[in-house]
């Protein structure tokens, strides 16, 4: 009997829809407004191997002066319905375009108008082969060509990008034209394995993986679109049993990403190779670059914040900062929220996205690119979403913040103070059968141009699953003073298991007080402020698997990252903790087998895991706190 298909085909209109929804800066939507004031161009640009790339010019028509070039590369299109013919060109590059640039947008290779082959996240060339390419020198060839064909300009480039594009800027500062002057990557995939798009610490990202590999790669002319079985794609998930059953009801295997998560899992050189912050570690920074990324970015904030530290490693000249903003994926470029104002239930109290655009990056650009301004950066501008206020930092972390450590205590208790109990623990049943959800239900397609809350879920309130028998929480008292994290963020847990494989998730959570709040509607509030997954079988070594013995404390120390962020006083400190995050996240089978991606249905158990809390294995959570 066949199968039903799980995909339909799509118009090229439904498929921009879904493109508008995927990335920030796109839009279907043409506006004159913005770009009546330019002449456009459209021309295909030669690489050294002889592939060309289209490329959209748009030069104003009256400029004054000699003006640079601001180049953005992107495999999301840059024809007419795409960055140079959009609303995005008149909402996004708004204050960039009051400066004066000459506004370059390239479609990178094997996407819409450009030849050559497309390769998600191409890695890095081998430089003893002359001819060999990837984007980096792709970016040095477009640069080249421009100089010498684009009238009016002053012999300077600058690149931004988000996303992807993002990305393409990091790839670009691997090997910099001469020409290049000034970079904002912004929330760039910096580590597709350790902490952005496909894996966070070894743990496979589900639902993205599946439906970004299906968007770009399911058919070359991009007729298939993703169209998962249900509206509540947890039903729609839970109901392969396994990964491959999953990959082929869809003809997944047919996609070349996909193919790489099945034979990758690990994080071997097939991955290590497209780490762009792995390439960018130590690199001497010649190209001054204005990093930027958002707290509550559900695909890249990994990305933004290991750039900024790959590069500040090689920065003798003080040309690497950061911003970081209370914003989700791109949210600062202002296409779908010009102003910046809120995130899901958060309210800023200020145009924080509209401030970053104008203070920020127009500033950073004009004083590269125009020698205009004094050229005062803060190292680090951060925003903190507890005060609703921007800080600056001479460094990041700040020199001057301390470690403390949030330890678990009985009764749910959670403090600055050790336990000194020599016996203590809490257990909970992970059962991959009913695993806890992500966000709240139902969990639309990530991109689902009906509408997807994917884009806000880091804000939910975790009050969802609080007090699931399979999600453990701790928390202190009401807060009596302030409590003002800035920089790293670690959980150390010591656990057992009844299996031998599990997944540990874990969560820092600002708990609201219940009363006298401006806004009665937060009282009680739980506001996830960082969080992320580690799977326990690279617990020591993410290079190679191995399994976890089965009622042994192990330690497993999951990386938060970074947040800056003032727990206020009468407000409560929550750490949660589990062993699912579904479909984000695929289900940890909890016995062990070499590859998940080829485990079997019987593979898949139910285990019962067990985190301990005394003076010999003192689980706590590490954070960073100013005096």
């Amino acid at each position: 009997m066949k199968t039903r298909p799980l995909f339909n085909r799509v118009t090229a209109g439904l498929l921009l829809d879904l493109l508008v929804a995927a990335c920030p800066g796109f839009s279907q939507t043409p506006t004159e407004t913005a770009l009546a004031a330019f002449e456009r161009r459209e021309v295909m640009i030669p690489m050294r191997d002889g592939v060309r790339l289209f490329t959209v010019v748009l030069t104003p028509k009256a400029a004054p002066e000699s003006l640079p070039l601001l180049l953005v590369r992107t495999p999301y299109g840059t024809g007419t319905n795409g960055f140079g013919g959009t609303k995005a060109f008149e909402i996004v590059y708004k204050e960039l375009q009051e400066d004066g640039y000459v506004f370059v947008f390239q479609d990178i290779r094997g996407r819409h108008k450009s030849e050559g082959q497309f390769v998600m996240n191409r890695p890095r060339r081998d430089r003893t082969a002359p001819r060999s390419i990837d984007e980096s020198t792709d970016t040095w060839d477009t640069i080249e060509w421009l100089l010498p064909n684009v009238p009016g300009n002053n012999g300077r480039v600058g690149m931004c990008g988000i996303s992807y594009g993002g990305w393409l800027v990091d790839m670009a500062m691997l090997e910099p034209h001469p020409a290049l002057k000034a970079t904002s990557p912004q929330a760039p995939a910096g580590d597709l394995w350790m902490g952005d798009d496909f894996f966070h610490q070894g743990a496979f990202r589900l639902s993205y993986g599946l439906d970004y590999a299906w968007m770009m790669e399911a058919s070359p002319d991009e007729s298939v679109s993703p169209n998962p079985g249900r509206y509540d794609t947890y039903d729609w998930y839970l109901s392969f049993p396994t990964l491959g059953a999953l990959a082929a009801a869809v003809g997944a295997n047919a996609w070349p990403t996909w193919r790489e998560f099945t034979q990758h899992p690990a994080y071997d050189g097939v991955w290590q190779q497209r780490s762009v912050t792995r390439q960018l570690h130590g690199v001497a920074v010649t190209v001054p670059t204005l990093t930027v990324g958002g707290w509550w970015d559900q695909e890249d904030r990994y990305g933004s914040l290991s750039t900024y530290a790959a590069l500040e490693a090689g920065d003798t000249a003080g040309r690497n900062c950061l911003v970081m903003g209370p914003w989700n994926h791109g949210q600062w470029g202002g296409e779908e929220d010009p102003k910046g104002e809120a995130l899901g239930a958060l309210r800023f109290g200020n145009a924080t996205g509209e401030y970053f655009r104008k203070q920020l990056q127009a500033r950073w650009f004009a004083y590269w690119l125009k020698g205009r301004g004094d050229g005062h950066f803060a190292e680090a501008t951060v925003f903190d979403a507890g005060t609703n206020i921007w800080l600056t930092f001479n460094t990041w972390p700040p020199k001057e913040a301390r470690v403390r450590r949030l330890y678990l205590h009985d009764g749910g208790r959670l403090s600055f103070d050790p336990p000194t109990t020599a016996s203590g623990s809490d257990t909970y049943v992970s059962d991959p059968a009913h695993p806890v959800p992500y966000r709240s239900r139902p969990v639309e397609w990530t991109y689902d141009p009906r509408g997807s809350r994917w884009g806000e879920w880091l804000t939910e309130d975790q009050r969802f699953v609080h007090n699931r028998p399979d999600v453990l929480a701790w928390e202190t008292g009401p807060l009596a003073e302030d409590v003002m994290i800035a920089g790293n963020i670690k959980a150390h847990l010591f656990a057992s298991t009844t299996g031998s494989d599990a997944d540990w998730v874990v969560k820092l959570i600002d708990v609201y007080p219940d009363t006298g709040l401006e806004r009665p509607a937060m009282g009680g509030y739980q506001l996830m402020v960082a969080s992320d997954i580690l799977r326990g079988r690279y617990r020591r070594s993410f290079e190679r698997a191995e399994p976890i013995p089965p009622g042994e404390v192990q330690e497993y120390t999951v990386d938060l990252h970074q947040q800056s962020f003032r727990f206020r006083t009468g407000h409560r400190v929550m750490v949660q903790v589990q062993s699912t995050w579904f479909p984000l996240y695929d289900r940890n089978p909890q016995v062990f087998v070499p590859n998940i991606f080829k485990a079997k249905a019987a593979d898949y158990r139910a285990q019962t895991h067990q985190i301990f809390r005394t003076r010999e294995h003192a689980s706590h959570v590490e954070v960073m706190v100013l005096p």
